[in-house]
This record gives structure tokens, C-alpha cells and sequence, in this order.
């Protein structure tokens, strides 16, 4: 599938193999040499490469290919029916090999109990027939990951795995056929069982992630309205150009960006600008893809169209700031990167150095299998998913969902944060007259339905238990509000001094009498402000909104704030307080803070955010209140806390195990038991995180 930029057109493909920045980067300068090349990302949650310039799809699949990943066009329909079926195959793979490790650990405890001779071989062989076509299925992730590595001429932590598991199925069958004494069967599966645990893990945190910039598709509009003459043409968007005369129906979504032709029109923007209150616009002023127009049906002259709108241009902020972000390297990989070539360079000096010394290289072998057993990052595998898993479970019963893999790393790494305004701190309502009565309230009802005005929609909320009034020749005066008839008499709903209040917000009139005050144009979230008092990190507020709201809500929660900012605007913030060394958490609503969410170190979206912010965010509050945010920051310093921990606890065991493994008196029990109990240990730190609060 190709994807048109402005660049001309992406290739799109789905590269499956890629789960950290090192894959990232041997991708992207492994293309870099190809002809006509213009740019060339690497998307990690969504597992997507994306190509641009003249260059043909065959070519990018063969260099990927020969770079040792797995490629295809993308399909995005198969693509998530394919991550679907890799979770699945990962538990059914990590079940069959837990119940072949607890069949076999029956035999292995009646050898270690004294079983010689015949019974001892005989239990060898049941051993070895269980756990040969287990190792071979259950190990399959592991085998094919170590091996693109070593096509491509690179190691990571499969590679180790992998020759741990094999090697030490492989003596143990040998061992077996020649009536030897060792076998090493049970650690060849407790290694499979415990690191598919953790691959599990790590799966399932990671496809949480969706793309942001995909959802703003759902935003666009894919027909509009030309004018040719006085006729209308109903025409795919791809097909206007520059100084089309478009109309827009009421209710309806602005195509692209343009002039307004009409006399005056009144649109919602909120999405977009994060201004809270409609704007009315006259003619000569501009337009923007994604605008509502709330009232008449407008004209406009085309100024951009496709990928030139602002629409499209805040779709390519946000998938930049995506790739920005996925390139961030998980700690469990940075340790990654030292561990593996370690881990051969001992089991290298073992070999050669108990062959030098006693000339025996099947004994030699058989030391090496084991330090590659105790050494094998068995609770390293873990350190992180069990961690993780067990925090994002906090999390959520504490109602907040953690969408993406490395969302707690950042959070924990965060030194200021940044806060939208509208939908974000504050929330619109309407606040009724506790006098108002049942009538009254249903021709408030049934005027407001008659209006897309985003006051009009909250009142109609608000009134959601009420019955709707039969008011009759309901009409809508554009940036006003709304008159009725009901049982001979005028009504009215709509701004205070076009019903001649001295109140500025929403009013309703009923006939003559005076107009009664409705609206609360925001009012703060529910926690807001135990919230900013608990966390403990600097605050501050970048709205859309304009000065007076923006000011008066800054003083209210004693923060500083920038008020009229652009997406642009909002992102140019966010980078002058990275350049001075802060790392940002964002919390933000709106379309107007989508590439904000996505650029931030970390960023949180309400869940009342729009699909494209949330999508953006690394966690979503699933409730009302913000009382809890600081809870999120605790966890989150929790993982990296326990995450340490957990290494360390790797370290230590490595550190005693490593020496006695060199020395050749790790016997296959002492190497399944020693790992087994890493892994055991490191599960159970993580299960600390459950008395954070």
C-alpha cells in the first residue's frame, strides 16, 4: 500500500521481526544506500517500515531480507489478525512447555535420588522424548529470532537462548545414547518455559501501542461539495484543486483549507485550536480542514488541498514525533546489548580453557553447556515484562490504561509537565437554576437539539432525563442562538446580550419575561487540584484557548500559562524545555495537542480525549477525576526502581553462579535449580509493585 506525502509516494511495509532500537537502526542505515532514497522510518509499536522516494518495493524487501528480518507489503487488516495469532501461539507455545518441564522434572528428581544403570537410561530417553519435539516447537520464537541476527551478521539475546537450549538438548541426547551420567533436559525446558514468560510479557504490554497519526484519518473528509456554476458536484476530496468554490452543508466538515465566500458563518474549531467558545467568522477570513460549521451552509475558495491541508500537515507532526519517540532504547535492551557478547566469551573460555586443561572436549562441552545455562538471561528476560505486567495492572485497577511498552521507563525520567487546558484541566457544563422548572427545562431541551453549538450539546446532556417541549418553527440565528414557538409564545436560547441580558453565556427567554442564566461556560475537573498540589514536579498550562479563560484558570490553580497556542506553538514548547534539559510529560485532549502527545518524553490523554490524542498518549485516565494522576508517577518510579532491583538480582546471581559454573561443578541439577530460582526471585520482587500507593 502506498501512502501519498509530501515527498511523494511511501511504500508501507509490515516488519514483524523488530522489537528494539537496535533493529530500528540496522534497518535504517542498512537502506541508506539504496538509489533514490529520500527517508526511510522504522515504526516499532506498529512494526512498519516506511519508505519514500523512486525506488521500487522489490528492491526495499530484498535488502531487508538481507538484513535478516522477515518483510511484507503491508495489509493492515492481516497485520492485526497477525498480531492476534502471535499472542496466542506465544501462550500455547509457553503451556506445552511448561507441562513437558514438570513431566520431565518427575523423572529428573527420581535420578537425583539414586536411579542408576538401566532405570536411569531409561528415564533419559523419556526425558528425551518429551523434550526434543517440545524444545523444537516451544523454542521456535527464540530460533528464529537468533537466527536473522546471525544472518545479518549480529548478535542479541536470541543468539544465546538459543544455543543454551539446543546445546544442551542436543548433550543431554548424546550423553543419553552413549549410557552417560548427565543430562540436562529439565533446564533446557524451565530455560524455554521462564523466558517465553517473559516474551509473553513483553508481547502484550507492546500491543497495547496503536499509531496516532492513523487515526487522523477519521477526521478527514473523502467527499465534498464543488460548485460548478449554480449546480453542486458530489466529488471525491483527492480531486479538488486550488480555487475549487466548495460548499459546506450545516453540520458538516470543513474538506481542506480555504477562504470564506459567505457573509458570515459560525464554526466550532475546539478539535483543532482548543478554543472553547465557537468563533464567528465573516467573509475573507480562512478556513481549516476539520472545522464544523455550526450554522447556514457556507462557500468557500480552496487554498490547500490534500496533502497540503493543515489536517494532513498536523498527521505528519505526529507520525515524526511517533518514530521519535519508538526510537527510544527500553532498558531491558541497553542491557541487552552488553549481556550477550559477554555471555559467549565465558562459555568460550570455558570450552577452551577445560580443554587445554584436560584434553577432554566432551567434559569441556559439558562445562560450557553449563555456564551457558546458569549465564543464559533467564531472569534478565524477565527483569522488565514481569515488572511492567505487574505495574500496568496496578495501574488499571487504579483506572488507568498504559498503552505503550516503554511508557513507565519515560514516565519515571520526568522533570516537567505540560498541561492542555480545555477538556483537559476543565470540563464544559451547564449549570441549571435549581427553581427551573419541568417545563421549562423540556423547552430548553428541545430548542438545544436544534443546535450543534458545542453548549448546546452539553445542555442536551445535561437535560438527558428530561422530555423535549413541542416547540414549533424553531429557527437558528447564525453565532446567536435559537428561537421557537411553544403554545403561542416566543423562546429563545441562545447568547445573554442578543436576548438582552447583561449575562455574556448561555440564556434561555421565555416569551417576555427576563432571560434566565444557564451555562457555566467551564467548570475544573474533578482532582484537578489536589492533583497539581501532590505532584511533585514543576507545572505548567499551554492552551489554545484565549487570554482571559486561559488567565483566569492559571491563577485559580497558581500556574504559569501560555494562552492562543498553535500545534506548532505547543511543540516549539515542547522542544525549548527538552533543549533545556527537561524531559516533558504532556497531558492534553484535543486534535490541537496530538503532536504534542506524541513528541512529549511521556504523555497522558483523559479518556473524554478525542480517538487521535489518545491513540498519541502513552496512558489513559479512564475516569472523570485527576486526583490520582500523582499515583501514576509513583508507579512509575516504581518499575524503574524494581526493574534496577531485578537486574541486580540477575548480577548476584550471575556473580555466584558464573565462578562455580567455570569451576565445572554445575551439575544439571545445579543449573536448573540456580535459574529456576533467579526467575522465581525476580517474579516475586515484581510483585511488590501491588503495595504502591
Amino acid at each position: 500500500m502506498a501512502l501519498e506525502t509530501a515527498s511523494g509516494p511511501a511504500l508501507q511495509f509490515s516488519v514483524p521481526g523488530v522489537h528494539c532500537a537496535a533493529c530500528i537502526g540496522q534497518i535504517e542505515r542498512g537502506l541508506a544506500h539504496l538509489n533514490g532514497l529520500q527517508s526511510v522510518r522504522v515504526n516499532l509499536s506498529m512494526k512498519r517500515l516506511s519508505v519514500t522516494g523512486p525506488v521500487d518495493s522489490e528492491t526495499v524487501m530484498s535488502a531487508v531480507e538481507k538484513l535478516g528480518f522477515d518483510i511484507f507489503a503491508l495489509d493492515s487488516a492481516s497485520l492485526q489478525v497477525s498480531q492476534d495469532s502471535t499472542s496466542r501461539a506465544l501462550l500455547m507455545r509457553m503451556a506445552v512447555a511448561g507441562f513437558a518441564m514438570m513431566n520431565v522434572m518427575l523423572f529428573s528428581v527420581a535420578i537425583w535420588s539414586g536411579a542408576t544403570d538401566t532405570t536411569r537410561d531409561l528415564f533419559h530417553m523419556i526425558s528425551a522424548a518429551i523434550t526434543l519435539p517440545v524444545v523444537l516447537y516451544s523454542g521456535q520464537p527464540f530460533f528464529r529470532s537468533a537466527w536473522s541476527a546471525l544472518r545479518a551478521g549480529r548478535l542479541n539475546m536470541d543468539v544465546p537462548i538459543s544455543l543454551a537450549i539446543l546445546l544442551a538438548s542436543g548433550m543431554s541426547l548424546y550423553e543419553t545414547l552413549d549410557g552417560g551420567t548427565e543430562a540436562y533436559f529439565d533446564a533446557a525446558l524451565s530455560l524455554t518455559f521462564f523466558l517465553l514468560i517473559g516474551r509473553y510479557m513483553d508481547h502484550r504490554t507492546r500491543s497495547a501501542a496503536r499509531s496516532a497519526a492513523r487515526e487522523l484519518t477519521a477526521l478527514e473528509v473523502h467527499t465534498a461539495e464543488r460548485l460548478i456554476g449554480d449546480q453542486t458536484q458530489t466529488v471525491p476530496v483527492t480531486d479538488l484543486e486550488v480555487d475549487d468554490i466548495i460548499l459546506v452543508p450545516t453540520g458538516a466538515r470543513v474538506a481542506v483549507d480555504g477562504v470564506l465566500l459567505s457573509g458570515e458563518a459560525l464554526m466550532d474549531r475546539s478539535v483543532l485550536t482548543g478554543e472553547s467558545a465557537a468563533v464567528t467568522l465573516k467573509a475573507g477570513d480562512v478556513l481549516q480542514a476539520g472545522e464544523i460549521n455550526l450554522t447556514a451552509p457556507l462557500r468557500l475558495r480552496a487554498l490547500t488541498v490534500g496533502a497540503d491541508t493543515s489536517l494532513r500537515r498536523m498527521a505528519a507532526l505526529v507520525e515524526t514525533a511517533e518514530n521519535a519517540r519508538n526510537s527510544y532504547t527500553a532498558l531491558a535492551d541497553r542491557a541487552a546489548q552488553v549481556y550477550a557478547p559477554l555471555v559467549h566469551t565465558l562459555a568460550l573460555i570455558a570450552l577452551v580453557g577445560w580443554w587445554i586443561a584436560t584434553g577432554d572436549f566432551r567434559y569441556s562441552l559439558n562445562i560450557a553447556i553449563a555456564v551457558l545455562i546458569i549465564t543464559c538471561p533467564c531472569a534478565l528476560g524477565l527483569a522488565v515484562p514481569a515488572v511492567s505486567t505487574a505495574a500496568v495492572s496496578r495501574l488499571f485497577n487504579a483506572g488507568f490504561l498504559v498503552r505503550h511498552a516503554t511508557a513507565l521507563e519515560r514516565l519515571a525520567e520526568t522533570t516537567h509537565i505540560v498541561f492542555d487546558k480545555t477538556g483537559t484541566l476543565t470540563l464544559p457544563t451547564v449549570q441549571l437554576p435549581e427553581k427551573m422548572s419541568d417545563e421549562d427545562k423540556g423547552i430548553a431541551k428541545s430548542l438545544a437539539q436544534a443546535s450543534l453549538h458545542p453548549l448546546s450539546r452539553a445542555l442536551v446532556t445535561a437535560l438527558s432525563d428530561t422530555a423535549a417541549a413541542p416547540v414549533a418553527d424553531i429557527n437558528e440565528v447564525a453565532g446567536q442562538g435559537v428561537t421557537g414557538v411553544y403554545q403561542g409564545k416566543k423562546v429563545s436560547l441562545g447568547r445573554g446580550p442578543w436576548l438582552g441580558a447583561s449575562h455574556t453565556g448561555l440564556c434561555l427567554r421565555i416569551g417576555d419575561a427576563d432571560p434566565v442564566p444557564l451555562e457555566v461556560p467551564e467548570a475544573l475537573r474533578p482532582g484537578v487540584a489536589d492533583a497539581i498540589r501532590n505532584l511533585d514536579l514543576p507545572c505548567e498550562i499551554v492552551t489554545g484557548d484565549t487570554d482571559i479563560p486561559a488567565q483566569k484558570l492559571a491563577a485559580q490553580l497558581s500556574l504559569p500559562v501560555t494562552s492562543s497556542a498553535s500545534p506548532e506553538a505547543k511543540l516549539n514548547r515542547l522542544k525549548a524545555l527538552s533543549d533545556a534539559g527537561e524531559r516533558v510529560l504532556m497531558i492534553g485532549d484535543g486534535l490541537n495537542d496530538t503532536a504534542a502527545l506524541a513528541q512529549a518524553h511521556a504523555s497522558i490523554a483523559p479518556s473524554t480525549a478525542l480517538e487521535a490524542s489518545r491513540n498519541a498518549a502513552d496512558i489513559v485516565i479512564l475516569k472523570d477525576s485527576f486526583a490520582e494522576l500523582p499515583l501514576i508517577i509513583r508507579v512509575a518510579r516504581a518499575t524503574r526502581l524494581l526493574s534496577v532491583q531485578n537486574f541486580g538480582i540477575a548480577a548476584v546471581y550471575n556473580c555466584i553462579a558464573v565462578p562455580v559454573a567455570l569451576a565445572g561443578y554445575a551439575t544439571p541439577l545445579a543449573a536448573a535449580l540456580a535459574m529456576s530460582i533467579s526467575s522465581i526471585t525476580v517474579l516475586a520482587n515484581a510483585q511488590r509493585m501491588r503495595f504502591i500507593r
